[in-house]
């Protein structure tokens, strides 16, 4: 199956949290940040996901937020150091592309956050990811 969702970050589930109707799933990516994704508790089972599973955490580029230092006192779970590696910019969007680790991540913004933010190739940022905004796969 291909998909359109260009991150595809590989992990491997090192908890499990289930609830009446959604599961939070802790995933160690391979370069060993952490990564939480909230999705329904009948989506993991049907995914045979247990500690150990390998998966693949899926998010759309439109997905990814940006911050230029680590943000406290927010509820979104995953904040994700890197570094950018590259910028595409259009009339008014831009990819930026994070590399983090051994994985890179793209984020769709806007041309106004990028100048705003002081983007360019080798600037430290940290990825900002709701955990509801996370898909899982398995391999």
């Amino acid at each position: 199956m291909s998909l359109s969702i260009r991150n595809q970050l590989p992990g491997t589930v090192t908890a499990i949290t289930p609830g009446e109707v959604m599961a939070t799933v802790k995933v160690r990516l391979t370069g060993g940040q952490d990564l939480t994704a909230a999705i329904t508790r009948e989506a993991a089972e049907d995914l045979g996901l247990g500690t150990g599973s390998v998966v693949r955490a899926l998010v759309k580029s439109t997905e990814v937020s940006l911050a230029t230092a680590p943000v406290e006192g927010l509820s979104i779970r995953n904040q994700l150091p890197g570094t950018v590696t590259g910028i595409a910019t259009g009339g008014a969007m831009a990819a930026v592309r994070i590399g983090i680790d051994d994985a890179e991540l793209t984020a769709a913004i806007t041309n106004d956050a990028v100048t705003d933010l002081g983007l360019s190739t080798g600037v430290p940022v940290v990825a900002l990811i709701k955990s509801t905004e996370v898909a899982l796969a398995t391999t």
